[in-house]
């Protein structure tokens, strides 16, 4: 173990006091001095597997770490469970994960509902559920939750972004609206409605079961409404059904779509890059396929962790940087945790982050939490699909 020392002269004779208290090392489950156990849970199959690239994305990521040399000189062992987007399978691979494998944490799970399935379970174990995949605004509940926190922006904040740009772009029209009947798709069309106040109709809801084979006959029912906007609170499966069925018969509301389900390459292109112009979303990273960040230091050193690390992996989609942007930020917590990996310092610094700037946020966005605020990143864009690329406008919305 290592230890500082301080020499005192007491009447002649040295004494050596020994500080190893700042020094000593400590460890909860899953770490030691040459490894670190991440726990991580993914769709790697079923209706949301588009989503496991953002996990096949953080494993590269932590596969470059290693190869670096590591944390402090420690490896980290990423292991990382397939779910198939299922809640029971979630409880069945989390217990798998803490009283099996024994990780010090979960890190950056994916899935509103199937973290809220194993929220209490890891709570009560005292494990950290850390930077949850999920922009559900519960996930942002120190009271409640202290061993919990989301990290990307919220999906009812989101939602009244969308209601603040209807307000101002299209104040006299009808609205419809189409989400995933779930924790996910109930937190944007809440933060919907409260940013509407009432001030624009809704004149037709339409939700999907997760299980259901497509939402084409939800999307004919909502244009027989005579809805002139959409709010699209899906999954990028189901959303690239509802672009391709509203160009087939011939819908063109304004659209606006779940961040969630705003990748080029996982949802706009299966669906049609043509059929899917105009359409509206939010973004908080830069996209490297848009030509205004070639000269980019951040997508610079992105693209060359694409070109080394992970060479398969899609560079039009928008995963790739959420699962890099992630992993970065993982590891700033690690960093500062210095020697003091326990779980409950590990909760301590990743709730004293300072305006932790990542290479893939867009400018003017930061990350920052406390003790009292889980929400590490409150800040974000609206943009629209130009038929090729997603096109940024207005300035920086904060929650």
């Amino acid at each position: 173990m290592r230890r500082r020392e301080f020499i005192s002269l007491l009447g002649g004779t040295a004494v050596i006091w020994p500080l190893a208290a700042s020094a000593e090392k400590k460890y909860g489950p899953g770490a030691d001095d040459t490894e670190i156990k991440v726990g991580n849970i993914m769709p790697y199959s079923g209706p949301a597997s588009a989503f496991s690239l953002v996990g096949k994305t953080i494993g590269a990521y932590f596969n470059k770490l290693n190869a670096d040399g590591g944390i402090n000189g420690r490896k980290i062992r990423f292991i990382s469970y397939d779910d198939g987007y299922s809640p029971s399978k979630t409880v069945e691979q989390a217990r798998k994960l803490v009283e099996g494998d024994g990780v010090l944490l979960l890190f950056s799970s994916l899935g509103t509902a199937s973290n809220n399935a194993i929220r209490k379970y890891l709570n009560a174990k005292q494990v950290p559920q850390l930077f949850v995949f999920s922009g559900a605004s519960e996930f942002g509940d120190p009271k409640h939750f202290r061993w919990t926190m989301g990290w990307a922006p919220t999906y009812r904040n989101e939602g009244r972004t969308f209601a603040k740009y209807l307000l101002e772009h299209e104040p006299h029209g009808k609205i419809a609206i189409l989400s995933q009947n779930d924790d996910y798709g109930k937190d944007y069309v809440a933060g919907f409605k409260e940013g509407l106040d009432g001030r624009i109709p809704i004149v037709a809801e339409a939700a999907y079961e997760i299980a259901e084979p497509t939402v084409d006959s939800q999307i004919v029912t909502l244009k027989t409404s005579g809805a002139d906007a959409l709010l699209n609170a899906s999954t990028p499966k189901f959303a690239a059904q509802a672009i391709r069925k509203m160009v087939e018969i011939g819908w063109k509301p304004a659209h606006l779509l779940a961040r969630p389900s705003n990748s080029v390459g996982s949802v706009l292109k299966p669906a049609g890059l043509e059929g899917a112009r105009g359409i509206l979303s939010c973004a908080f990273l830069k996209d490297p396929t848009d030509p205004a960040w070639n000269d980019d230091t951040g997508v610079k050193v992105w693209s060359a962790f694409m070109d080394r690390h992970f060479p398969d992996g899609d560079r039009n989609n928008n995963y790739t940087v959420l699962g890099y942007s992630v992993a970065e930020t993982f590891v700033q917590v690690l960093k500062q945790c210095g020697d003091d990996l326990t779980r409950e310092n590990l909760m301590r610094q990743a709730a004293d982050l300072k305006h932790v700037e990542l290479g893939m946020l867009l400018p003017g966005i930061t990350v920052n939490t406390s003790p009292d605020d889980y929400y590490p990143i409150k800040q974000s864009q609206m943009m629209r699909f130009n038929g090729e690329r997603w096109e940024r406008f207005g300035p920086i919305i904060a929650s």
